[in-house]
């Protein structure tokens, strides 16, 4: 039986995508041509590949067999490609679709289109403002090649397939209660007191729910504010209690930060599509110059004196990495960064 290894790649990215639609837009083809390889495999293995009974396109058990050679098939081909691209010194240039939260792009995307511009000039970046939701959504679909989340470490999202993710930042997390309130000495006091949490999905929803779940907390009324910007302003209303990153809680004025308990830390990650491609190269730069713009904006701001506490930068693992043993804790109220 001769297999063309280009059709089990175009197999590799229908299994990687979900369909044959966002396949065709992954490998840069027509939805007709990858249908026709798809067909022409099926011919060649004399078994069918796809089930097309149900609403949604997905791989026999065949299929998936022959789906996981083509990655195999698409991961060594990436490397070569890679390091035929070191000796040659190859320049690397393409489209790459960037998303994030607009927490993020005002702080670090300016930093890291300045960066590409002067080490890949050929590279063209676009960055789309992309919730935890809607951004995953994207990236499997091949919309994003890059996505940066906020994120909880205990509960981290999983990574759709052939992504790969890097931690840009670390922080601890604290519950801040207005100025006015009595410092609470155990998280339960604030059970029946007003709340401003986030939706269940994001990293501080996550946290909050833990934090609840494990003191009995009850609010008595629970606001939902995602954005950063929405949180500072209800803080300053002395509207709730929050649980939050600790490093931003220690920039705010008219709170007390507390020192209850809780348990885990949120992170921020880089999502990076590794799928076979053109845009493979570029989209692995352009993580880099994230991970540049995330420390210089950190660095900045301590040095003009918008934060308490020193960066500590030291290596950080992602949620799907094995860390060393015995990684020593960072500083109180700093975050950590790559």
């Amino acid at each position: 039986m001769d297999l063309d290894p280009r059709r089990l790649l175009v197999l590799s990215a229908i299994a990687q995508s979900g369909g044959l639609a966002p396949a065709a837009r992954v490998l840069g083809h027509t939805r007709s041509a990858v249908s026709q390889q798809l067909a022409n495999l099926e011919r060649e293995v004399g078994l069918p590949l796809v089930d097309r009974s149900g609403a949604r396109l997905e791989l026999t058990a065949a299929g998936r067999l022959l789906a996981a050679t083509g990655d195999r098939i698409g991961k060594e081909l990436a490397l070569a490609a890679q390091q035929l691209g070191s000796v040659n010194q190859r320049v690397i240039q393409g489209p790459v679709a960037i998303g994030a939260t607009s927490w993020v792009l005002a702080r670090i995307a300016v930093r890291a289109l300045r960066l590409l511009t002067r080490l890949h000039p050929q590279v063209e970046p676009r960055f789309v403002e992309a919730g935890l939701s809607d951004g995953l959504r994207q990236l499997r679909l091949g919309e994003l090649d890059v996505l940066v989340i906020t994120d909880d470490r205990d509960t981290a999202m999983p990574l759709p397939p052939s992504v790969r993710a890097q931690v840009l930042s670390e922080d601890d997390y604290r519950v801040v209660v207005p100025a006015t309130w009595d410092v609470p000495t155990a998280a339960a006091e604030l059970s029946g007191r007003p709340w401003i949490s986030a939706p269940a999905h994001s990293a501080r929803g996550r946290a909050f729910a833990r934090l609840a779940s494990a003191h009995g907390v009850v609010p008595s009324v629970e606001h939902l504010a995602d954005h950063m910007m929405a949180v500072q302003a209800l803080l300053a209303g002395q509207v709730g209690a929050a649980v939050l990153p600790a490093y931003l809680a220690a920039q705010l004025e008219q709170v007390t930060v507390t020192k209850l308990p809780v348990t885990g830390s949120q992170i921020t990650r880089t999502l990076c599509r590794t799928a076979p491609g053109g845009t493979a190269a570029a989209a692995r730069v352009v993580a880099d110059a994230l991970k540049q713009a995330a420390r210089d904006h950190a660095e900045a701001t301590t040095v003009a004196g918008r934060a308490r506490g020193d960066i500590v930068v030291r290596p950080l693992y992602d949620p799907t990495e094995v860390p060393p043993p015995a990684v020593p804790r960072h500083a109180q109220g700093s975050p950590r960064n790559r």
